[in-house]
């Protein structure tokens, strides 16, 4: 793992440092690296994550369960808030809505994900994400309520 001191990094450095580095290690669990997920896109309050779907993916009738859609449409408009959050500060979901629009496939399909802040206040902040398959069709989109965690004091 880097030297880098991970807490001292806004939100915005943090995802450009997780793009660049692309940490591997088996010793921080990682959603992002359980999934596969690639950080294509980091820009403040905006986040592009891609990923390939896989036979493990695949809920009873074959096609990839909605909660990897889920996930990749929490993480990636999280991702998005956190980039507009300085250092120090956190944030968790209090509130994901998702909309499934078709199904995607187990078989290597690229499933990549746009995450955009709507609006970032002191306590909360919402965002909006879609979920496109490789040839541009829509597989969902979600909205997201984030609480804004703050140091004590702050």
């Amino acid at each position: 793992m880097s030297t880098t001191d991970l807490a001292a990094l806004s939100g915005l450095e943090l995802m450009r440092w997780i793009q660049s580095a692309r940490p591997t290690d088996t010793v921080t669990p990682s959603i992002g690296r359980l999934l596969g997920m690639r950080f294509d896109e980091v820009e403040h309050g905006r986040m592009v994550i891609s990923l390939d779907t896989r036979p493990d993916f695949a809920n009873p009738l074959g096609i990839v369960h909605g909660g990897i859609g889920a996930t990749l449409l929490d993480s990636v408009m999280g991702c998005a808030v956190h980039t507009t959050l300085p250092a120090g500060v956190g944030y968790t979901t209090l509130e994901l809505k998702v909309n499934y629009i078709r199904a995607a496939h187990t078989g290597g399909q690229t499933l990549t994900a746009e995450g955009n802040v709507i609006h970032v206040g002191r306590s909360t902040a919402t965002a909006e994400g879609k979920v496109l398959d490789e040839r541009g069709k829509l597989i969902a989109h979600a909205t997201t309520t984030c609480l804004i965690m703050r140091p004590a004091g702050d």
